[in-house]
């Protein structure tokens, strides 16, 4: 048994609880990479470090850099007005949480869980690249029911955002000690990091 510190970025005030049923998806997910795909066990989706967590959520705010290159053309220097923007709205509803997560994890992306996982789920071409991929999501949800009827507690996974970021799945119901949560300033020196890397700002 292991205890990780970890962090999450979720929804104030709580960043810790569990999404409600109400907002999953008629499959009975919440789309993301391993969810439940039988709906039994929701999933909370941490990193070790704060950083991780802050790469995570704006990833999605993101330009799109065929667009970005194409505004770029058509307005000029002097008055294009770069996309990615975080709305000063997206800090309001959310709130930065610690904690120590206990139990045992699967390390999914190790040459052993790889070779199990490949030969499990049938697939010949198996490889690490499968679980960075985007989508489709139902590939490595099938990877999480399999660790959770194996009795594990949670997967050990990096993030596809830059593989010296160590993420966490944290299965229901996760084992968590020392929870903390406090708002996001926007001074934050681990989102200043993640706004430059990103070439995002706050709007």
């Amino acid at each position: 048994m292991a205890a990780i510190p970890v962090h999450r970025i979720g929804r104030g005030p709580d960043p810790w609880q569990y999404p409600d049923w109400s907002r999953a998806n008629p499959d009975r997910t919440f789309g993301n990479r391993f969810d439940d795909p039988n709906g039994e066990y929701r999933v909370l989706y941490a990193s070790s470090a704060r950083l991780g967590c802050f790469l995570e959520t704006l990833a999605r705010f993101r330009p799109d850099v065929g667009l970005d290159a194409e505004l770029r053309a058509i307005a000029g220097e002097d008055d294009f007005v770069p996309p990615g923007t975080v709305p000063v709205e997206w800090f309001d509803v959310r709130a930065m949480g610690s904690a120590t997560a206990h139990g045992g994890f699967a390390d999914i992306g190790s040459a052993e869980w790889l070779e199990r996982l490949r030969r499990v789920l049938g697939i010949n071409d198996f490889d690490a690249s499968v679980l960075q991929r985007s989508g489709p999501r139902s590939l490595t949800q099938r990877v999480s029911e399999f660790v959770y009827r194996e009795g594990f507690d949670g997967i050990r996974y990096l993030s596809k955002y830059g593989h010296d970021i160590e993420n966490w799945a944290l299965f229901e119901p996760a084992e968590l000690t020392e929870k903390r949560a406090r708002a996001i300033a926007e001074s934050d020196p681990d989102l200043l990091a993640a706004l430059r890397i990103f070439h995002l700002a706050i709007g």
